[in-house]
């Protein structure tokens, strides 16, 4: 399954989820999904894969790391201020364009060297099911030698778990700052395995109302369609930082451990993109077959609305004709009717007769011309 597997510290990197759920005396994380008025989330300096110390803030982090050689420290932030990144930024040598990058966000994914400080941008996808849509996150990461800065843009991804996952397994943290790398990495990729499920539904749910003659089903095309390439904006930049690792841009290209486990996120995340481009094809195809649907549904309500006009002006038809007979009688006894002393066939023995037989005569023509022309 996409996104299936998870990173599970330790040995060969194959430990169950509930073997570390189960163990007792880890480390506690402070780490949570969301800090609600960002800022410092957790901070950590670790030694040897442990962590020995959790300072309370920046300075206090600093000056832990300088004490101990060896250690790595590893600083998550959500949504922090200039001040705090300046901090960094000045502590770390950070450079002023990654750290631009990290305050602005809205960056595509992607990863950058400047001198022995890699800085990579993630985006993290999350499924809303009660509102059936996909949340975008954005994620930047500063690694360099003793030290990963983690700083959130949204609530994904769960930074918390992985740093609870990393913590079961001294061994796997001490591999260094590129470990919690790959480890982010993948709890990035696994993150898009709901997206995906979710989408597909969305996708099943829209050929029924299709199908179904749902006028809004063009509507929801056209929104699941963006949140379709916004998910491709997402990962598929991916392939190109993970193929950018695999390729030496890490300093921990040479642990093998580390790159088995990169080409395992690099094979779900291909599969999280093939299958991203089959959902985007299949939408395409979906919104063509809804066009010819409505098409379809437009021509049979025109035909339906060319009948009805044919059939009424039937009817005017014959309402028409038969107004023009029964108004020629009511002419010539109009004429016949006035009051003037002199006027032909007036004092006439036959005058009476003459009208009415011209009445039945016109009558009877304009029925006869009506009834060949089909009007009655």
């Amino acid at each position: 399954m996409v996104g299936g597997r998870r990173f599970r510290p330790g040995g060969g990197f194959g430990r169950q989820l509930d073997e570390y759920e189960t163990s007792v005396g880890v480390p506690p994380s402070t780490e949570s999904p969301a800090a609600p008025h960002g800022g410092l989330v957790d901070s950590a300096v670790y030694l040897r894969g442990h962590r020995f110390a959790s300072p309370a803030g920046l300075a206090e982090t600093y000056r832990c790391l300088q004490e101990q050689d060896g250690a790595m420290a590893w600083i998550g932030l959500y949504r922090p201020g200039i001040d705090q990144i300046t901090s960094l930024a000045r502590e770390f040598r950070l450079h002023d364009l990654a750290v631009e990058d990290a305050i602005n966000a809205h960056q595509r994914p992607k990863l950058e060297r400047y001198g022995h400080t890699l800085f990579v941008v993630l985006r993290a996808a999350r499924y809303d099911d009660l509102r059936e849509e996909v949340e975008f996150s954005e994620l930047h990461l500063f690694i360099g030698p003793g030290f990963v800065v983690t700083v959130r843009h949204g609530e994904a991804p769960d930074l918390a778990a992985v740093r609870r996952r990393m913590e079961t397994e001294a061994q796997v943290l001490a591999r260094g700052p590129e470990a919690v790398l790959y480890a982010i990495l993948d709890q990035v990729v696994d993150g898009y395995a709901p997206v995906v499920a979710g989408l597909e539904n969305d996708i099943d749910e829209i050929e029924t109302q299709v199908f179904g003659g749902d006028p809004n089903a063009s509507r929801r095309i056209y929104g699941l369609s963006r949140e379709v390439i916004q998910f491709q904006r997402a990962a598929r930049p991916l392939l190109s930082v993970l193929d950018a690792l695999a390729g030496g841009a890490g300093s921990a290209s040479g642990d093998e451990e580390l790159r088995r486990y990169l080409r395992d996120v690099t094979d779900h995340l291909t599969q999280v993109v093939e299958r991203v481009d089959g959902f985007r094809h299949l939408l395409q195809n979906i919104l063509t077959v809804n066009a010819t649907l409505v098409s379809q549904q437009q021509n049979e309500e025109m035909r339906s609305l060319t009948a009805a006009s044919y059939a009424q002006n039937e009817e005017l038809k014959k309402v028409s004709s038969w107004a023009a007979i029964l108004f020629a009688p009511t002419l010539i006894g109009t004429v016949y009717g006035m009051n003037f002393v002199h006027m032909p066939e007036l004092r006439w023995r036959f005058g009476y007769l003459f009208a009415l037989l011209l009445m039945l005569l016109v009558c009877g023509s304009l029925y006869v011309i009506f009834k060949r022309r089909g009007w009655l």
